[in-house]
């Protein structure tokens, strides 16, 4: 069983976080225990922080006495795993050499990782190699019937296993009777601008206005964000440069003036030494705490629109749109490796549909 663990204040208690793949016994084992507690929100069980906890399910955690005064934060992350025999053991370790070898990104290699175990744990004891196509398809089945897949997710866990079997194992192209799913076809979630206005003034802590004046200024992922470091401002060419994003890309984007002066504010004030935003203890700023600095300037501002920082990054591009810049340059900015994919803000923008006059004005 895996599971992962983390350190939190919640609700001014201090909790440790458990979150695994369902699994009956470890849910009973959980319930047993005094002041448990299930959180919706956080999809994990909350027990106490005590030693005796710690103990039962074999965590370790370091920097234990240190709390961060927010709800919830995190501290330090523990990841306990344990596999029914050392054939397993050894197919997740090379399955994730191959994958960095191949130069897969971390968010990718996480990805493949969380579905390729659960598909390995599934069979218990069984030599993975000996997993016959059939047993594959009835696994596949089963998940389809017992979760609420979308079209995305049915798909990974596909890539998932034919990546052991076809990259780790050598074993010859294999195609699953189970059909790819047809992927919807959605818009994005755009904030107006006088709601990303509200949003980004609601913050006083200034690091925590940078890092959405960042996301919105510039059409960055909240990934490209935290892996940003200070080499990359480039304040005399008033660039700054996005390393190995999504695709192992580098890009440039504009540099803004209002953006710049912010950013000497927030760097007099927290004097960071390598990451552009660092956590308490110098240590890369996580994508977590960023969505939660968004998460409560929308609540601050009054802003009840769904969308995460990657709304600000489509906000940025239908904007841009609608204020009359070209597709092409929005696509270089974004790094978007089709243009087609860049289209998709033709769809969202104002700027056309404000020309139509609807014929119920004529009417009345």
């Amino acid at each position: 069983m895996i599971w992962r663990a983390e350190l939190i204040l919640y609700k001014n208690k201090e909790r440790i976080a458990l979150y695994f793949e369902f699994n009956k016994e470890l849910n009973d084992k959980i319930k047993a225990i005094a002041d448990v507690q299930w959180s919706k929100s956080l999809r994990c069980w909350l027990v106490p922080d005590t030693e005796e906890n710690r103990t039962k399910f074999k965590i370790t955690i370091h920097n234990s006495q240190v709390k961060i005064n927010a709800t919830p934060s995190v501290v330090e992350v523990q990841t306990v795993e344990y596999y029914p025999n050392k054939i397993q053991q050894l197919a997740v370790a090379a399955y994730i050499e191959t994958l960095r070898l191949r130069n897969y990104s971390d968010n990718t290699i996480k990805n493949y990782r969380s579905h390729f175990i659960p598909f390995l744990l599934y069979f218990g004891n069984k030599k993975p190699s000996l997993i016959t196509k059939n047993e594959i398809m009835d696994y596949l089945v089963m998940l389809r019937r017992k979760e609420n897949w979308s079209s995305t997710h049915q798909n990974q866990v596909i890539n998932a296993i034919k990546f052991f079997y076809e990259q780790v194992l050598k074993q010859p192209r294999t195609v699953y009777d189970l059909p790819r799913a047809k992927k919807e076809w959605k818009l994005p979630s755009v904030f107006a601008e006088e709601e990303v206005k509200g949003i980004l003034t609601a913050l006083e802590n200034i690091k925590h206005k940078t890092i959405l004046c960042l996301a919105y200024a510039c059409g960055l992922r909240v990934s490209e964000i935290v892996n940003m470091k200070i080499k990359d401002i480039d304040s005399k060419r008033m660039v700054i440069t996005v390393r190995q994003g999504k695709g192992k890309k580098d890009r440039q984007v504009m540099l803004s003036e209002k953006l710049l002066l912010l950013m000497r504010e927030y760097f007099k004030e927290y004097k960071p030494k390598v990451w552009l935003f660092e956590g308490q203890f110098g240590e890369q700023y996580s994508t977590r705490s960023a969505q939660l600095v968004l998460k409560d300037a929308k609540e601050k501002a009054g802003v009840t629109k769904k969308g995460s920082i990657h709304a600000l990054r489509h906000s940025f591009a239908t904007h841009l749109l609608e204020g009359g810049t070209d597709l092409i340059s929005i696509k270089e900015l974004l790094g978007h490796n089709s243009l087609s994919t860049t289209s998709i803000y033709t769809h969202v923008s104002k700027k056309q549909l404000s020309k139509i006059q609807s014929p119920l004005d004529k009417l009345i």
